[in-house]
């Protein structure tokens, strides 16, 4: 039976192996994996680097280059990332979710709303892109259009609390208070933690 390595024999495996074949994109992506699992960020982004350049088909690559961007708080370069992913596999659903989701929290309603349509269309399973979907028309003020995507969402995803949540914020939003009590009672009952504010708010029209 082989025993399995630990991380740090991991990363010197693959670093022996970049060390006899430095263009080695499998390589390469192995060890970005094991860094940034390390929270050694800075370093995975440098081997995520080496494997899309030495492999035009490392889409996962971007990804993950992207995901740490995000967690420095760049949210340009995660677009930026996720932009060259889909542009090698354009199929790749996640990668127009996370665009999306940058969009959105930059404020950018119509590519957030471009790019998660795009998203849901190419797999209708990704919740959270149909819920940021949701907050991109509250964002830019198509009521009626976030209600029609919550409502599909909820259908989708009848657990999935923030889903609720979000259709009940597009409720209130519309003036039908009864419904957005309703979605939020859902929200809660299913383990949401709802913004205190917003509780205050509803507690009115109960």
């Amino acid at each position: 039976m082989k025993v399995p390595q630990d991380a740090e024999e991991f990363i010197e495996d693959q670093k022996r192996r970049l060390a006899e074949n430095p263009e080695c994109a499998t390589s390469s992506y192995n060890l970005g994996v094991a860094l940034m699992e390390q929270g050694k960020y800075d370093e995975a982004l440098e081997a995520f680097r080496d494997a899309v350049e030495n492999s035009a088909r490392m889409f996962e690559g971007w990804v993950n280059i992207g995901y740490i961007y995000y967690l420095k708080g760049d949210l340009e370069m995660v677009v930026e990332a996720n932009k060259r992913a889909v542009e090698v596999e354009p199929r790749y659903a996640r990668g127009y979710a996370n665009i999306g989701f940058a969009y959105l929290q930059m404020g950018r309603s119509d590519e957030a709303i471009e790019a998660l349509k795009k998203a849901v269309d190419l797999n209708p399973k990704i919740v959270q892109a149909w819920s940021n979907l949701v907050s991109a028309y509250i964002q830019k003020g198509l009521i009626k259009e976030a209600i029609e995507t919550g409502k599909k969402l909820v259908d989708i995803a009848p657990d999935f609390p923030l889903g609720h949540n979000n259709l009940a914020v597009a409720y209130y939003s519309n003036g039908n208070y009864k419904e957005a009590v309703k979605h939020i009672d859902i929200a809660i009952s299913l383990g949401f933690k709802v913004h205190p504010d917003f509780l205050k708010e509803l507690e009115k029209y109960r």
